[in-house]
């Protein structure tokens, strides 16, 4: 008997599907921005499923995991400033810097729990950060430009942008592939059993400690992996991408779009920058909007996203997504006339009333 596919699984390929259309929509629509964007936000989603992996199945709420992101990046430019441009070195490097990092931030910080967890992981991670600040031969403060990208001698060209989207976007694929059979495999059950009761699994004769630190070290190296594609994408690494906000940036994508889920790191990437996007361009102070919107997301829809998908409420999501999209299309339109794009937002609003009140009714 074959299992249906769920409607989070639904949703997730449709986007997938949706993100592999974005380099033909940039040249249809003469955007080059568009890829430029979606570039960024397929390396972020990237590194949030690393995240989820130990945050959602594991229940490590690392403050720190942006600092990979930095090693990995900086360890391509660090190369790269030294004439090795090609990818089959800058690219092992990177990966193994990672884990070594998150293999030494690991042995420290797992031996606590709680809170001190945390405060370690956020303490490891400013370490680094400051490491970075303090190498000036490398920039310092000011950052280090890449003036060459990684060369995989002519295989793949990542100066060409589709050639070297396809690539963030197939490692994406691979990484969510790559999760879903490692937590159904015995590891990913210890994993999410020590997440639950990590005494009663020590008690039964599993090495806990071996195994969460297996998984710190594979999701940082993970998140390495999305600093090297970061550091080709901008060809420029700095500090600012290992500070304590950037981390804090991952965690709210995991938890906008569902810890614990497979797909809810996508979901919350994809919502998070694209959600940044729109209000950054009325307002420096978009933050001030997202946040009560973070917090209405934690306090009433238990599992994020995804959790609201599964709940049946994605044409909900579907409808405020659109309305979201619509009303930022005709702003960059219209421009200051401010008139029309309100008018859409409260036939938006109207729209998601209706959609809602059908749902209820259509339940009850």
């Amino acid at each position: 008997m074959q299992k249906r596919l769920s409607v989070s699984t639904f949703f997730a390929l449709l986007l997938l599907v949706l993100l592999a259309l974005v380099p033909t929509a940039s040249q249809v629509f003469q955007d080059p921005f568009l890829l430029t964007l979606f570039t960024r936000i397929v390396i972020l989603a990237l590194a949030a499923v690393s995240l989820n992996f130990i945050l959602g199945y594991g229940g490590m709420v690392s403050f720190g995991h942006a600092a990979f992101i930095g090693v990995g990046g900086y360890s391509v430019g660090i190369l790269a400033k030294h004439e090795v441009f090609a990818a089959w070195i800058q690219w092992p490097v990177a990966l193994l810097m990672s884990a070594l990092v998150a293999l030494f931030m690991g042995l420290l910080s797992l031996r606590t729990r709680g809170i001190f967890f945390i405060m370690i992981t956020l303490a490891l991670a400013q370490l680094v950060y400051y490491m970075g600040n303090g190498a000036y031969a490398y920039g310092g403060d000011d950052g280090l430009t890449i003036l060459h990208r990684s060369d995989f001698g002519g295989l793949i060209d990542l100066k060409h942008r589709p050639s070297f989207y396809y690539l963030c976007w197939a490692l994406l694929c691979l990484a969510l592939f790559l999760t879903h059979r490692v937590v159904r495999a015995r590891f990913g059950m210890v994993l999410q059993g020590a997440k639950s009761n990590d005494r009663r699994m020590a008690a039964i004769g599993f090495p806990v400690f071996r195994y969460k630190l297996a998984a710190f070290v594979i999701a940082g190296t993970v998140c390495g992996l999305a600093g090297v594609l970061l550091a080709n994408h901008t060809d420029f690494v700095s500090p600012a991408l290992m500070h304590w906000t950037r981390s804090g940036d991952l965690i709210v994508m995991v938890v906008l779009g569902g810890m614990g889920s497979l797909f809810g790191p996508l979901f919350g990437a994809v919502a998070f920058l694209a959600l940044e996007e729109i209000l950054s361009s009325y307002t420096e102070y978009w933050k001030l909007f997202f946040g009560p919107l973070l917090v209405l997301v934690v306090l009433f829809a238990r599992g994020g996203i995804d959790g609201a998908i599964q709940r049946g409420h994605g044409g909900v999501l579907l409808s405020i997504l659109a309305g979201l999209l619509l009303l930022h299309g005709l702003h960059l339109y219209y421009e200051d006339l401010w008139g029309i794009p309100a008018a859409l937002l409260g036939a938006t609003a109207g729209l998601v009333w209706l959609v809602v009140r059908l749902q209820q009714r259509r339940q009850a």
